[in-house]
């Protein structure tokens, strides 16, 4: 069973959710989820492939609808009649695939969304995102396009380019996946740096030590569910389930 079968969500939390389902036909993607995350708060969901991780997130800023359930962010229920580009002001996502317009320089893409969104001003936007794309030492690529950049520096801008949103939650699909070690410690810090700024950030990841070091909890789940809910010393050592433990074995092995 899921955790806390509270039908109504919890108004105190940043993100709370109670019965959360989604299906592709006759697939199901998630199976009556519910767990809530606090204010600040550094999520990272585990699990293999195809268990419903990134499906979840996606959920949150409305790319995937959920099919029942409530969905609450900031006291805020989402739904159908959701205003999304508000929500997608808020709720902030950093793809696995970079999504970068290309015709675009790394500057441009940066400010686009404050400028048209939020009406900030060309040389507010600038100076915002100059300065997110030296928290992710990209700041020397500004001027380049994402096709001279590699599949690392595209990332590290996609990171900046939602900073540059000033969201409340961040969402992060696999934000490590192209980087090297050293750029992997940048992406912990600003993740370190969010939660300081009281932004809850919930990230997908296969990285288990990046998990381990970033997470104040972890989420694993497995065919649409979660299994699991509990801090990361005590899921990386001492799991409480059997398909935890089997996951952890072959991610160790692999």
């Amino acid at each position: 069973m899921n955790p806390d079968p509270k039908t109504m969500p919890d108004p105190s939390a940043m993100i709370s959710v109670r019965n959360l389902s989604k299906l592709y036909k006759d697939f199901i993607a998630l199976d009556r989820i519910s767990f809530d995350v606090q204010r600040g708060e550094k999520i990272v969901v585990l699990g293999p492939s195809g268990s419903g991780k990134s499906t979840l997130i996606r959920c949150f800023n409305r790319i995937e609808p959920h099919d029942s359930g409530i969905l609450s962010i900031d006291g805020r229920v989402i739904n159908a009649q959701t205003d999304l580009t508000q929500l997608r002001a808020t709720v902030g996502l950093v793809f696995q695939n970079y999504n970068l317009f290309p015709h675009l320089s790394v500057l441009d893409n940066c400010t686009l969304a404050p400028r048209l969104v939020k009406k900030t001003p060309r040389a507010d936007a600038e100076e915002m995102a100059m300065r997110f794309l030296r928290q992710v030492n990209i700041a020397e690529q500004a001027n380049k396009y994402p096709i001279q950049l590699s599949g690392g520096q595209q990332q590290r801008v996609a990171i900046a380019r939602a900073l540059c949103m000033q969201p409340e939650v961040m969402l992060f699909d696999e934000p490590t996946a192209a980087l090297d070690p050293e750029a992997i410690s940048g992406v912990v810090g600003i993740m370190n740096d969010l939660a300081q700024q009281g932004i809850t950030t919930l990230c997908v990841t296969h990285e288990m030590g990046f998990a381990r070091h970033i997470a104040d909890r972890i989420i694993f789940m497995d065919k649409g569910r979660i299994l699991e809910i509990t801090p990361p010393a005590e899921f990386f050592t001492n799991p409480r389930t059997q398909r935890a433990r089997d996951f952890l074995d072959q991610m160790i092995s692999y």
